[in-house]
């Protein structure tokens, strides 16, 4: 790992600087509007603008990049992102963070696809999984410190805005200065909705309402945090908790998913997670309690999104799978767009408190609809045939996703030719 570390140092550096940006962006959004005066509702308008720039950019950036390159549209999407960040402050509107969030969305969702595509040309058979690893460790590490960051600036200033436009300004020159452009790629398009729902159900309603809590997670939590009466701090702390929780879970429930039926871990996941947010609705106001309850729901619903997929795999060819991967992509945005304006409604009509009780109810659904497809369909493959667990990450492109699947896959080949080689 040491070895794919520096092979590809400049792009890990440049995508951790640009996560700093956009978990700084994200969480101070969600405090600044309650200095704003924005309501509860028109900072889920805000935070739910955000999905659908980064849906409608996961659909456009590949078309972009076909025509004009890798490196045009890479800086293109990353001096805009600068440029926004930098104007939150100067037009403290309501209209105007909505679409800023939409264009910030957009560019970030094109500047994954093209960071993506530039890992994968870089790796190797032997060390795509290793790349992928530190990929994800750049990402999560990338939000943390960006809470760490706000933890100890000035909410009300500009400072805070300063700095991520600065970070994702200077992300760009390690990356265009030691990258080559890869060629060119084909758009993976989506299977048929009608398609996906068919091969899984499960699967597919199980993305969609994961959506909102992805959109929980990353829009609304500061939001909540601020109408909770938690310190800038405070708030931090509880979004990096979430992140933490989410990467250290990662491994380990992937390790069960391939020794057990799937169906049986998403339930009991989802139906954690649901159990953790009840919690945390529960808390009294309590800190500690609250941060319990926030670890629970994201160590348990990061790993639901890659658990989704591989059990959607387990029914489908190996060349089906980037299109069900796509598929899922929308799904899951779809979700995540509504996730906000639901949870600005009923923490606007209930309380705060509200915010962990609908995120319950979307996890304890989860597990619901779990048990049912358990009841409808019995359990047709066997633990040792099903298709390993990629681990990803929610705002990951089909790039990386596809990616992460092809590693598993040439495992599984390597495998099976060495069963019948010994045999």
């Amino acid at each position: 790992m040491i070895k794919v570390f520096f092979a590809s140092w400049a792009l890990f550096l440049g995508i951790f600087m640009l996560m700093v940006g956009n978990g700084l962006q994200g969480t101070l959004l969600g405090v600044r509007g309650s200095l704003e005066d924005f309501s509860t509702f028109e900072m889920s308008i805000v935070m739910s603008a955000y999905f659908v720039g980064f849906l409608g950019g996961s659909r456009l950036a590949p078309e972009m990049i076909r025509r004009v390159g890798h490196v045009r549209v890479f800086a293109a999407l990353g001096s805009t992102i600068s440029a926004v960040l930098i104007l939150y402050p100067v037009l403290p509107e309501v209209w105007a963070w909505t679409l800023g969030r939409v264009v910030i969305g957009f560019c970030f969702s094109g500047v994954y696809v093209t960071a993506e595509s530039w890992l994968n040309n870089a790796a190797t058979n032997e060390n795509r999984g290793q790349s992928l690893s530190l990929y994800m460790l750049a990402q999560m590490s990338g939000i943390v410190l960006a809470q760490v960051i706000l933890s100890f600036g000035d909410v009300s200033g500009y400072i805070l805005f300063i700095i991520p436009s600065v970070l994702v300004s200077l992300a760009f020159a390690p990356i265009l200065l030691s990258i080559t452009p890869t060629p060119a790629f084909e758009t993976t398009r989506p299977m048929k909705l009608k398609d996906l729902i068919g091969t899984s159900p499960l699967a597919s309603v199980g993305m969609f309402l994961l959506g909102g809590v992805f959109a929980a997670q990353f829009g609304m939590t500061a939001v909540y945090g601020v109408e909770a009466g938690l310190t800038v701090k405070e708030i931090s702390l509880l979004v990096s908790v979430i992140y933490v929780a989410a990467l250290l879970a990662q491994y380990p429930i992937g390790w069960a998913s391939d020794r057990m039926d799937r169906r049986v871990l998403i339930i009991g996941l989802a139906a954690l997670g649901g159990a953790g947010a009840i919690l945390a609705a529960l808390s009294g106001g309590s800190l500690p309690v609250i941060l319990v309850g926030a670890a629970l729901v994201g160590g348990t619903s990061n790993p639901l999104y890659a658990l989704y997929i591989a059990y959607a795999n387990d029914f489908l060819e190996h060349e089906d799978m980037p299109a069900a991967s796509a598929g899922f992509i929308f799904i899951n945005g779809v979700g995540a767009i509504m996730g906000p304006i639901l949870l600005g409604y009923v923490m606007g009509v209930f309380g705060e408190a509200s915010f962990w009780v609908a995120v319950a109810t979307l996890m304890l659904a989860m597990a619901a609809y779990g048990g049912l497809r358990m009841l409808q369909r019995p359990s047709d493959t066997a633990v040792e045939d099903q298709v390993s667990y990629a681990p990803v990450l929610a705002n990951a492109s089909v790039v990386a996703v596809d990616m992460a699947q092809e590693v598993y896959i040439e495992t599984e080949l390597e495998e099976q030719a060495q069963d019948e080689s010994d045999s």
